[in-house]
């Protein structure tokens, strides 16, 4: 902590014209990016510009992970510091899932809020929302965002594909008309809407799988629902509305610090681009909300630069976990691929405990104290961002606040390429990382997802594999080294019974 407080204070006198404020902090979230999804981390099938002068300008990691290999962990570890795994609940929530992060735990936001930043989140929440009985979609909706660290917040309440299919504006559903009650249910069809299943012909977009609830502008969801009618988004146009929202708080709080979560729905199914994107890509809806989320980045990056912000802004853009072509709905992203591997190298994806559901794209750019053009090969967790951000805004975390996070703000800014001392990745399976060996902890349960077509990393014997030779993990090296096996399924069941992982590290 005391190398990582001298770092940070040294930058901002060396940088004498920003000593007296922190920087600003964008961080834009994508949903089920891949590691093999930019032009920056590999891909030929497709350009992404944007991002890709994020990663010229500042600092692009080849080893940085998210901590869970699906959505709703991954973002309850970044919010909280602590591995999703050691709560019960914290699985992919249901559209009217309950609050699951603690109000009285510190969070990432609720750090900055109490550093003088103003604080917001834009876009997928899936988090829950509501007490113990869940939301009230017609009424006053909390605890949620505002409750655990925002001060502004405008969310998709889950995913897209799931209903409600509203925007919920801080404490209240956006234009919902009171005559006009929304219903949700998860367990049974609740009022008259048509479903996909006894009403294909309704269909925009077809089901490949699952999602054949209740339909919402020609697209069926998980889930029933029925009324708000004014307040049902436009699924082409979600893109827009969340990057406007953006643009808006960047604009209104740009005199003083301010943290923006931004979490975007591209390129999560069902993926409907605007009109602006729909076949640019060559590659089908998938490819076409790549350039979409790629369009978002620039917009952002164009506010900042317009209003003066940029030097002192730092813009982080990674994903929440790996990617899935067919995760639901007919729209030939597996089709169109053309050569394209959404993983890249890796082996997996998104469920998987294999690399490719958790290693993700990971960028930042800072001008005042990142150079540009950088790569860290450093192994790095998003469960850190909030012991990091600790130190970056000169506090001390309590030793019962965040225990899985750990200060790594050096390597954040590029000053050190010191290794975590290891990395949790969590799908069925747990498995962790150290240096360059990985070991996957035995577990029972299908070795594949058929319906969405990856191998999920599931065995009853261990696995343990090279990464410095064996990134798509071909050869499991477990019978050749029990020593490495035995010490890293030791370490593996440390940090499973630890309380305090801060502490002991």
């Amino acid at each position: 902590m005391k190398k990582s407080m001298f770092l940070i204070a040294a930058i901002f006198l060396l940088k004498g014209m920003f000593a007296q404020q922190h920087p600003n902090i964008v961080f834009i979230y994508a949903d089920d990016l891949g590691y093999g999804d930019l032009s920056c981390y590999g891909a030929a099938q497709i350009q992404t510009p944007h991002i890709d002068k994020l990663a010229k300008e500042g600092l692009r990691f080849t080893n940085a992970y998210a901590t869970s290999a699906t959505c709703t962990p991954s973002r309850f570890s970044l919010m909280t510091g602590t591995y999703a795994w050691r709560k019960k609940g914290t699985g992919i929530a249901p559209g009217n899932a309950s609050l699951i992060i603690p109000v009285d735990k510190i969070t990432l936001p609720a750090v900055l809020k109490r550093a003088g930043y103003q604080t917001a989140i834009v876009g997928k929440w899936h988090l829950g929302l509501g007490g113990p009985e869940g939301p009230d979609w017609n009424g006053e909706i909390k605890p949620g965002p505002r409750e655990v660290g925002f001060d502004y917040s405008f969310i998709l309440p889950a995913t897209v594909d799931r209903v409600p299919c509203v925007y919920v504006e801080n404490h209240h559903v956006a234009g919902l008309d009171p005559a006009d009650p929304i219903q949700v249910s998860y367990k049974e069809k609740t009022g008259d809407w048509p479903t996909g299943k006894d009403h294909p012909e309704l269909l925009k977009l077809k089901p490949s799988h699952g999602h054949d609830q209740t339909i919402i502008n020609g697209i069926s969801r998980i889930g029933y629902m029925i009324g708000g009618k004014n307040a049902l988004w436009k699924d082409e146009d979600i893109a827009d509305v969340l990057t406007e929202r953006s643009k808006q708080f960047i604009i209104e709080h740009r005199s003083r610090p301010f943290f923006l979560l931004l979490t975007t729905h591209d390129i999560h199914v069902p993926r409907t681009p605007h009109g602006r994107f729909a076949g640019q890509s060559s590659m089908g809806a998938r490819g076409d909300v790549i350039l979409q989320l790629d369009a978002t980045v620039g917009q952002i990056t164009r506010t900042l630069d317009s209003l003066g912000l940029s030097e002192n802004t730092i813009v982080i853009f990674s994903s929440d976990n790996g990617p899935v072509v067919d995760d639901g709905y007919q729209d030939n992203a597996v089709q169109k691929l053309n050569g394209h591997r959404p993983s890249g190298d890796l082996r997996g994806g998104k469920y998987s405990a294999f690399e490719a559901g958790t290693r993700v794209p990971f960028i930042v750019k800072w001008p005042a104290a990142i150079a540009a053009g950088r790569v860290s090969d450093a192994l790095f967790s998003q469960v850190d961002m909030l012991a990091s951000f600790a130190t970056l805004t000169q506090q001390a975390l309590a030793e019962d606040e965040a225990t899985d996070s750990f200060d790594r703000l050096p390597v954040l800014l590029g000053k050190s390429k010191k290794d975590r001392p290891y990395i949790v990745e969590h799908a069925n399976a747990l498995s962790v990382i150290k240096g360059h060996w990985k070991y996957i902890e035995p577990k029972a349960g299908a070795a594949k997802n058929n319906d969405v077509n990856i191998e999920l990393g599931n065995a009853m014997q261990p696995q343990l594999y090279d990464l410095s030779k064996d990134t798509g993990e071909k050869n499991n090296l477990a019978s050749k080294n029990s020593s490495r096996v035995k010490e890293l399924s030791a370490l593996l069941e440390t940090i499973r019974q630890s309380d305090n992982e801060r502490k002991r590290n």
